[in-house]
């Protein structure tokens, strides 16, 4: 869905992961299945102990030696089961999975219901077992750190701003809690909300209205801000779920720090929006009251920083310490769409997770068509008549029309007691299903049109429904158009895990390149945005539509808006962690430590199946735990953003107002030498020199530079070997990029820093200027 004006969003591998030493690979734990036994019923101590010493002898062979096979393996199933369970890298699985000898190789996975399942697909923790290394116990679960977010609201009721278990307010905290004296829905903060504003002239303003008393409150009556908050920070909740799919334990990154709202989003009759003037003062606000990280889904189209109430806002949170997070947008897959492009916010694009709420297409053919939903099963197991929406038109309607089952476009006499087949297109998902309930379908089956690909969203449709992917919808199509009495069913919805490949980015996520700076590459990273299970405003229904009355304390959203709370919730760990370093610094752990590839070991995707690049997941995926410990970081000051504002063309002047104090631009400034974590150069004719600068921030070591070189260009790092002796040490280096065989278009390469043990990997982006 494309945004106006600040609306709302409706909203891990290196690529050289073969290269990295074995002991820092992620480890999981999986089953290497053989088959049966046949020992027979005299089965003796030695048998058991040599099928013992085969498991070692298969295993020895692929991870060098027997000694390292006994330590990889906890299990060895010797009696009727043959196989074993053991500790192996991503890539180890995969080998083994091609010997003749082994059946099948897969995850050992734990047998329980989820809800928030990104944690665990982050590896905060694991099958509901959090790891002592996990960020979440080392930072104490975000403990104290304040989140905030400027949004809709929220709906303080919810279960996931339960201040139980909390002690007192921190003493830094100074904001207050302005919720209404309605007897009706008077609320008080507590230790976990603990505060709450609005700000709504600048929405009166823009209306030309006097608003009523009803808008004077910072309660969620949208359920957008209430999603993103406890994304970010909700509090540990048994028994959530989605209409009874998803049930487990919600809870947020930080789920033991405080949250406070600002709410800054109103709804005119032509959408959400929220307005410049309302934005800057509730920044103002924030950063009065102590907010350690703002998040902030929501944004508008990339203009001037010194005309976006959001760029100009955030540069004074960070300049006072508060880490500024924001959604990429959600206009994708279209180049240069990403808007929060600001070089001081980190900006968040939105890919997949590894779960889907299952709801299949059967076929009386056979076929088995995967699909997602979190709709109500059908009332029957029986096969129904399906009609294509182009079939079922009404007199006056076109079928272009119709196929997208818009209002007023289908004729139920047509439709009554089957399953209607619907194109995705440019009107709601929801109001698709709604419109097959008014014309009397027995259900409904959404397929993607060819732009939208792979990625699939379930929402929780008024009557049952699945949605496929557009491959599968030319073959439901097919089947429609090509059989007599076509018939098939929906199953009934259900939570998968494992899912392959994830993630992928989704189609809907805001692509660069920066169209206000492409010298400075957004977004900066991606996070889990599609089919997010978080806490929801219980003033609206579940699909925000009027003809839905359903009320849910927990639903499922997709968008950048939330994919961004995932990053706020992650830097809330960072910020318990590390209360020292600046919201760069941070910005530069979170980047350095992604990852870019799938749980596949294979590059990341795009929802249309190609590979993905820079332009979509900036530096990749996040993982927290390396983000933790990033060993080096490419760290900023106020007067290397007021360098790189000179170096724009605003004069000192303006920017020693833009501040409120003295400040002299340098004589000369290159954009290209902006301390950022990626390498971006637009526009080389021959050859360029970039300088970036590395802080310590980890242990002493001696670094070395490797480089993916971009295809076409010669990328030289001088000098390729740095050795840092203690924390806070900086050094600088200069990369040097030649043009070669070069052919129109960006490039993608990388640059990485390892010392052995860390990984500083940087995306290297070049395209060539014809001349």
């Amino acid at each position: 869905m494309l945004f106006a004006k600040f609306s709302i969003f409706l909203t891990l591998f290196s690529l050289f992961a073969l290269l990295q030493e074995p002991a820092l690979a992620i480890k999981k734990s999986y089953v290497v299945y053989l088959g049966g036994h046949s020992h027979g019923p005299d089965v003796t101590t030695a048998d058991l102990h040599r099928v013992t010493d085969s498991h070692y002898q298969l295993l020895a062979s692929f991870v060098g030696s027997e000694e390292k096979a006994k330590e990889a393996i906890f299990y060895s199933y010797k009696r009727h089961i043959n196989g074993f369970a053991a500790i192996l890298e991503e890539e180890e699985a995969a080998e083994i999975a091609k010997h003749p000898d082994v059946i099948s190789v897969f995850l050992n996975q734990g047998k329980k219901l989820h809800t928030t399942h990104s944690w665990d697909f982050l590896m905060l923790e694991r099958n509901g077992v959090i790891h002592p290394s996990s960020i979440w116990n080392k930072a104490r679960f975000g403990e104290d750190t304040i989140i905030a977010n400027l949004d809709t609201g929220v709906w303080p009721e919810s279960e996931s701003f339960s201040d139980k278990g909390y002690g007192p307010i921190p003493s830094k905290w100074k904001g207050i809690c302005h919720f209404d004296d309605n007897a009706s829905s008077r609320f008080h903060c507590n230790r976990k909300l603990i505060g709450a504003r609005y700000f709504n002239k600048g929405f009166a303003a823009y209306a030309g209205v006097k608003l009523n008393s009803t808008f004077n409150t910072p309660r969620d009556t949208d359920g957008h801000g209430t999603h993103t908050l406890s994304t970010a920070a909700g509090n540990f909740v048994p028994g959530a779920s989605v209409f009874g799919v998803g049930n487990g334990t919600a809870k947020g990154g930080s789920p033991r720090a405080r949250v406070a709202s600002y709410k800054v989003c109103w709804p005119p009759a032509n959408g959400t929006e929220c307005f410049d003037s309302d934005i800057l003062k509730a920044f103002d606000m924030a950063i009065h009251d102590g907010v350690d990280v703002l998040s902030v889904s929501l944004g508008g189209d990339p203009v001037d920083y010194f005309y976006d109430g959001l760029a100009i806002g955030a540069f004074h949170a960070v300049q006072n310490g508060v880490v500024v997070i924001a959604s990429a947008g959600n206009s994708g897959p279209v180049p240069g769409s990403v808007s929060n492009v600001a070089p001081w916010l980190i900006t968040v694009g939105a890919s997949t997770l590894d779960r889907e709420f299952q709801a299949n297409v059967k076929l009386q053919n056979g076929a088995i068509l995967e699909g997602t939903s979190l709709s109500r099963a059908l009332p029957s197991d029986n096969f129904y008549p399906l009609i294509s929406a182009a079939d079922a038109k009404a007199p006056n309607a076109s079928a272009e029309e119709a196929i997208l089952c818009k209002q007023g476009t289908l004729d139920s006499k047509k439709v009554k007691g089957k399953i209607l087949v619907c194109l995705r297109g440019d009107n709601a998902r929801v109001d698709k299903g709604e419109q097959a309930l008014l014309a009397g379908a027995a259900g409904m089956i959404l397929c993607n049109d060819k732009a939208s690909g792979n990625e699939i969203i379930a929402d929780p449709h008024v009557l049952p429904s699945t949605h496929i992917n557009y491959t599968d919808g030319v073959v439901v199509f097919s089947f429609v158009s090509n059989t007599n009495d076509p018939r098939g069913l929906i199953t009934t919805p259900k939570a998968v895990l494992n899912k392959k490949p994830a993630p992928f980015m989704a189609s809907f996520s805001s692509r660069g390149p920066n169209t206000v700076n492409p010298e400075i590459l957004k977004p900066d990273i991606t996070a889990p945005g599609v089919n997010i299970i978080a806490a929801y405003s219980e003033a609206v229904s579940a699909t925000q539509e009027e003809f839905d009355t359903r009320k849910t304390p927990f639903n499922t959203e997709s968008g950048t808006s939330m994919s961004c709370p995932h990053v706020s919730g992650v830097v809330g760990l960072l910020k318990t962690l590390h209360p020292n370093w600046s919201p760069s610094a941070i910005r530069s752990a979170i980047m350095t430590t992604a990852r870019t590839r799938d749980n596949t070991v294979n590059p990341m995707q795009d929802a249309d199946h190609e590979k993905a690049t820079p332009f979509a997941y900036g530096s990749g995926h996040i993982r927290p735990n390396r983000a933790m410990d990033p060993g080096l970081v490419y760290d900023l000051s106020k007067n290397d953003y007021l360098d790189f504002l000179c170096g724009l063309g605003y004069n000192q002047t303006t920017l020693g107002q833009f501040t409120g104090s003295s400040y002299k631009c340098p004589e000369k400034y290159n954009l290209l030498n902006f301390n950022n974590p990626s390498i971006t150069v637009p526009n080389i004719s021959k050859s360029v020199t970039v300088t970036r600068k590395l802080k310590n921030v980890g242990t002493p070591g001696t670094y070395a530079c490797r480089v993916r070189q971009p295809p076409g260009f010669s990328v030289t790092v001088e000098p390729n070997v740095m050795s840092f002796e203690k924390i806070g040490e900086e050094k600088i280096f200069k990369v040097i990029i030649e043009g070669r065989k070069v052919t129109s278009g960006y490039k993608f390469g990388e640059l990485i820093w390892s010392d052995g043990k860390h990984y500083v990997r940087s995306p290297v982006l070049v395209s060539h200027h014809s001349t």
